[in-house]
């Protein structure tokens, strides 16, 4: 049998596969609070400058007082005036160090792994994170925060594609949802913590230390199957499987788990590093043009979330309301994408495509209505609909990158496609800067972003109830893009049967 007949057999999504994913979709909490540390340990409390000698920054510090109760990097280290820079530079080097995790703990996943790079990158982001919390330097906390991304961006990849991986096809889009959702919700509940647990230091260990706990708990997973049997290590591909179904509670279907050479499959030990790797990315026909198309959706999605993150006005009220309300503005977005990334007539492509077309025209409706229009439509109420929009295409994106790229460069796609998400983020902040060309040519820049990456996005293929693919092989093979027209085809029969049962 191939995998997914395995899966069928085993379980899809049965009990044992319900508490792995319970772990992993649960950590993305303690990633969201990673991502959103610097925010509230980084806040810079007012201050006032008393008259005196301000001739070098040592003199200046002597007279300056702080008239807000806040203890940060900012107050400990007095990072003011010329040393401001500091606190956004923290900032800078943990989505560098993001980026550049992207980058290189996706491809060696691929090589040799998902659990060995999942497991050390979860590790040492927990060590480098004790290693934050206790810094005797700002020199030191920032090289911190620079590893800790770097950490965070590998496992955060990783930690998604197990999520897939470790269940049927049916519950990918169930699975992935649920991940972005959680982070949202963590964000939310990074708020809630900053505003019980006041002194930076304090605040850092305790967002820190689950990580221990998440660190014990994913010890005890498996691999993928999916990997192992994509490269070619079909004996231990079923050794998990049945394990899986043991745990699951169906023990008679381990026994008659018996899966076929997966066509195309390497076997990393035979073949060293000429298995598929980055460049396959690239040079592959059919993923050549996949890859370009999403690094730019991917860009485009980053780049129209900051954007409408960044014109949104500052609402009354506290920091640490602020950052939950950040996060619990993007919840509305998962229900829909839930409801219709999995209707035969919308699927993931035209559901993504339309609602980044959505985000696009709400950034232009934005820059076009006062702030203060009305009582519900007002530039404020867009920004954050938009926000909705964009997150809502943001998880579908990460879905549906997932389902296009074949099992042996699924991490190493993951990673280049993020790698262009966080150049986005990067490039935001600079966009406000040409309105001394035209008032209106930032918010230009967002919707044509967003329309252009959701007109891009319709090029590409739909994924909803096609067949995973494992290898390169199989996705350049004639009989499975055969395989993949009868099942459509055999779907969409069953679907007309059903409608018209119903109708009768």
């Amino acid at each position: 049998m191939d995998l997914e007949e395995a899966f069928q057999l085993v379980g899809e999504f049965g009990s044992y596969q319900k508490q792995m994913v319970l772990v992993l979709v649960l950590l993305q909490v303690y990633m969201a609070c990673q991502s959103m540390l610097i925010v509230l340990i980084g806040a810079i409390p007012e201050y006032h400058i008393e008259q005196g000698d301000h001739s070098n920054y040592e003199e200046l510090i002597k007279h300056v007082t702080f008239t807000e109760d806040v203890n940060s990097i900012v107050t400990e280290w007095f990072l003011l005036k010329q040393q401001a820079y500091k606190v956004s530079l923290a900032g800078s080097l943990f989505f560098a160090g993001v980026l550049v995790g992207n980058v290189f703990f996706g491809p060696l996943s691929d090589k040799i792994g998902r659990k060995p790079v999942f497991l050390t990158a979860l590790f040492f982001e927990v060590v480098f994170g004790y290693a934050t919390a206790f810094a005797p330097s700002y020199e030191v906390f920032a090289l911190s925060r620079l590893l800790v991304g770097l950490m965070n961006g590998g496992m955060s990849l990783v930690c998604f594609v197990l999520t897939q991986e470790y269940v049927g096809k049916a519950y990918w889009a169930m699975t992935g949802t649920l991940t972005n959702m959680t982070f949202a919700v963590g964000i939310a509940l990074f708020g809630a913590l900053g505003y019980y647990v006041r002194p930076w230091r304090t605040l850092a260990t305790a967002a820190n230390s689950p990580g221990v706990l998440f660190f014990l708990l994913c010890v005890t997973l498996p691999e993928s199957p999916r990997w192992l049997y994509s490269r070619g290590y079909t004996e231990k591909a079923e050794e998990v499987l049945q394990y899986i179904a043991v745990r699951n509670g169906n023990s008679n279907a381990a026994a008659k788990v018996k899966l076929r050479m997966c066509p195309g499959s390497v076997k990393t030990g035979n073949r060293g590093n000429n298995g598929p790797g980055l460049l396959d990315l690239f040079t592959h026909t059919v993923l050549r043009w996949r890859t370009v198309v999403l690094m730019y959706v991917w860009y485009s999605c980053s780049l129209v979330y900051y954007g409408l993150t960044m014109n949104a006005s500052e609402e009354s009220g506290n920091r640490y309301f602020s950052v939950a309300m950040y996060g619990l503005v993007e919840l509305p977005a998962y229900p829909l994408c839930i409801y219709f990334i999995d209707k035969q007539w919308a699927g993931r492509r035209k559901t993504m495509a339309s609602f980044l077309g959505l985000a696009g025209l709400s950034c232009l409706c934005t820059m076009l209505v006062p702030v203060n229009a009305g009582a519900l439509f007002n530039a404020t109420s867009l920004a954050l609909l938009g926000k909705l929009l964009v997150s809502a295409a943001f998880n579908i994106v990460y879905v549906y990158t997932t389902e296009l790229y074949p099992t042996a460069v699924r991490n190493a796609g993951l990673g280049v496609c993020s790698m262009s998400c966080r150049v986005g983020g990067i490039l935001a902040p600079f966009v406000p800067s040409m309105r001394d060309l035209h008032t209106s040519m930032p918010f230009m820049v967002f919707c044509l972003s967003g329309i252009s990456a959701g007109c891009l996005g319709l090029l590409l293929p739909e994924t909803l109830n096609k067949p995973v693919t494992e290898t390169l092989d199989e996705l350049s093979s004639p009989a499975y893009h055969r395989i993949v027209e009868t099942e459509t085809h055999l779907f969409e029969e069953d679907q007309s049967k059903t409608n018209h049962k119903l109708n009768q």
